[in-house]
């Protein structure tokens, strides 16, 4: 595997989504810092990772704290939190590339399509960073317990974003994670992505699964 060494924050990093991808990227060979809003919790994950992993490349801090000693920021926390936690990291944010995640579901009803007034999420987190990061959307439809196991993910991964490089960037990233990246085009494309996620929840409760993602055929 041929990458860069990053060093990479993820805000959100006890939930699943943000403790598979600290896991995965770690066997990678990144460093990686688990963000989350109480310091001591981010920590508490990063020495359980460290020992699954036998390594010491995963550290824990507050949001903020991860966010300023990071080359990129992932964001794996829910739409409730989205802007807040957003806000909160404003000061740390110096050109980084932010990789968005969030998908905006309204509960109870999270097996139908709610997209924000602004078009998505990744739209919303562009507005707030404004030229402090450079936002790419990613990781809208894999299943988050997959990326905690030591398997092979059968879902591509649709990355989108205004900035070709940074979109290529993150695309080695999610390559590095185990999984087939897809460029997907313009961070307005992450509406599509987004939405995707309600479909996904809907097919897995219809058909008794937990793990439907999607394939691009043809490439």
């Amino acid at each position: 595997m041929h990458y860069n060494r990053k060093k990479i924050a993820i805000l959100g990093g006890t939930g699943n989504l943000g403790y598979g991808l600290a896991w995965r990227w770690a066997r990678a060979g990144h460093e990686v810092i688990i963000g989350s809003r109480v310091a001591q919790k981010a920590q508490h994950a990063a020495a359980e990772l460290n020992d699954k992993q036998g390594v010491k490349t995963i550290a824990g801090a507050d949001n903020l704290g991860a966010t300023s000693q990071a080359e990129v920021v992932t964001l794996t926390v829910p739409f409730a939190a989205h802007a807040a936690t957003l806000e909160s990291i404003l000061p740390g944010l110096s050109g980084q590339a932010l990789i968005d995640t969030t998908v905006p579901l309204a509960p109870p009803k999270v097996a139908v399509v709610q997209l924000p007034e602004q078009g998505s999420a990744a739209v919303i987190t562009q507005g707030i960073v404004g030229a402090r990061a450079r936002v790419c959307a990613a990781y809208h439809n894999v299943a988050a317990n997959l990326l905690e196991q030591d398997v092979d993910i059968d879902c591509d991964i649709l990355v989108t974003g205004d900035d070709l490089a940074t979109r290529k960037e993150v695309m080695q990233l999610v390559q590095d994670s185990g999984c087939r990246a897809i460029n997907a085009g313009k961070l307005a494309n992450a509406a599509a992505t987004e939405a995707l996620t309600s479909l996904l929840i809907h097919i897995n409760r219809t058909y008794k699964t937990a793990h439907s993602g999607i394939r691009i055929t043809g490439i």
